[in-house]
């Protein structure tokens, strides 16, 4: 047998061979449990994401700070996942996806303990820094599942692992919202601490570590240079409407970010052992997918910022529902738990009709929520049933990435390329969110001295993550068409 810790350069077996499931020094693994506890690590960690939205309006007097400073605490977890993702998935792939899902769980722990005896924004913002080093949970986690899970059941697993992204943030929010009308907001920091260290505890006795390792020797400046250009990148992105897109900081990143990706691509080419290997990036089924993932994490993140508002403008408007964040959170939960739901569907259209088909369902599933959405948004049963529709939507496309880009890559390199494809994801969001908030900020109307956003603006967004998930439809149409041998 092929020593599992040599490299794999040669990608998947050429017959199309499903790749076993690697041995563990653990005895049997149980495949049940294993999911169960993996998706319940996916679900604390993008619970984390939604924690601080309820506070967000009255952090400048929690903090005693200004709203300039405290804006940094949710865009600081936005740049160290952004930098985290593709390093913990490189590092998961040398020394062992188990102990970089630890290491994962064990910053978020830390951060969430941090968070908790915080009064003021300078350590609360290193708090959120440590929560958000957590964000390769999810990738490190669906690549613990290939090297574990029974191939018959793989497919159903990375979906469910997938689909907890959307979970955690969707059940977080009205979670959040309530204990922090009610309690303490120091509160929520506990609890996503105690959720963390039973994580932590539970993947430490269950989840074996897998033997398929890369081995050899870190790309340091390989990581140094693409935390350099995503850093850019993403803070431009996330802080460009508010310094002015044409401003010559938000200019000078973005020409930073170009200057130093370029760069780092050079150098990925000429090393040995890359952060990431861009001649498995490259592959068509790996590069489209990914590209997809963009154009559907736009379209997830477009619901989370426009419904909230839509429900919270004032009913003077004619459109607005003049609700509280509690209700919006009870109307975003149920898109979470129908991409739960979805994940074992979306496992089943992909073993039948391959997982392009299933990434290309989900797609029109998504525009078609959104197409609903921009007609009928009067009544907040109209919102709940959109938001499922485009949950629906979601959790079939999701459970259909991960399928796609192990397919395509070799066992050794699941980790890094989970990762990334994690990380096109959150470049997705993090466009949707800037170019939402330009939108709404520019198209409004006045109610009682206040300016909100106008419905046209509301239905311009709309009709944008709608094109996005088309997009995405696009995309899909030039996947492969054959069928993903892991699910043969």
């Amino acid at each position: 047998m092929t020593d599992l810790k040599q490299t794999r350069k040669d990608g998947p077996p050429p017959d199309g061979t499903p790749e076993a499931p690697a041995s563990t020094a653990r005895g049997p693994v149980r495949p049940g449990l294993i999911i169960a506890i993996l998706a319940f690590s996916g679900i604390v960690v993008s619970l984390m994401q939604t924690l601080i939205v309820p506070l967000v309006p009255q952090l400048p007097t929690l903090l005693d700070s200004t709203a300039d400073r405290t804006a940094w605490i949710v865009t600081a977890t936005l740049l160290a996942g952004g930098v985290a993702t593709p390093v913990m998935g490189r590092l998961g792939d040398m020394y062992g996806k188990r102990r970089m899902l630890l290491v994962s769980l064990g910053m978020l722990v830390a951060g969430s303990v941090l968070g908790a005896l915080s009064n003021t924004v300078g350590p609360m913002i290193v708090a959120r820094v440590l929560q958000g080093l957590a964000a390769g949970v999810i990738p490190l986690g669906i690549s613990v599942m290939r090297d574990t899970v029974p191939a018959e059941r793989l497919a159903s697993a990375t979906a469910t692992m997938s689909a907890s992204l959307g979970v955690g943030g969707a059940l977080g929010l009205p979670a959040a919202a309530l204990l922090a009308e009610r309690a303490d907001w120091h509160l929520l920091f506990w609890i996503s601490a105690g959720l963390g260290a039973l994580a932590l505890c539970l993947v430490l006795t269950v989840v074996p570590e897998s033997t398929v390792r890369t081995g050899g020797r870190f790309d340091l400046v390989g990581a140094l240079g693409l935390s350099v250009a995503l850093l850019c990148l993403l803070l431009a992105i996330s802080q460009g409407a508010a310094w002015g897109w044409s401003s010559g900081l938000t200019l000078g990143l973005f020409a930073t970010a170009a200057v130093a990706l370029v760069l780092w691509g050079l150098w990925e080419t000429r090393v040995d052992r890359p952060l990431v290997d861009l001649r498995t990036t490259v592959r068509r089924q790996v590069l489209l997918t990914n590209t997809a993932s963009v154009a559907f994490g736009f379209a997830m993140f477009a619901m989370s910022l426009v419904l909230p508002q839509l429900l919270q403008s004032p009913t003077e408007t004619g459109y607005g529902l003049g609700r509280g964040m509690f209700v919006v959170g009870l109307v975003m939960a149920p898109s979470g738990l129908v991409m739960m739901a979805m994940a074992p569907i979306s496992a089943r259209i992909s073993r039948a009709r391959g997982p392009r088909t299933t990434l290309m369902l989900g797609a029109i599933v998504v525009a078609s929520g959104y197409g609903i959405t921009a007609v009928f948004m009067s009544s907040i049963w109209h919102l709940v049933l959109a938001s499922s529709i485009i949950g629906a939507g979601i959790g079939l496309a999701y459970g259909a990435m991960p399928t796609l880009i192990m397919d395509a890559v070799p066992a050794s390199q699941t980790g890094s390329a989970n990762s990334l494809n994690t990380l096109m994801r959150s470049i997705g969001t993090s466009v949707s969110s800037a170019l939402t908030g330009v939108v709404l900020a520019h198209m409004t109307v006045s109610v009682g001295g206040a300016s909100v956003p106008s419905q046209e603006g509301f239905q311009l967004v709309l009709g944008v993550a709608a094109g996005a998930a088309i997009v995405a439809l696009l995309i899909g149409l030039f996947l492969p068409k054959r069928r993903s041998p892991v699910l043969a």
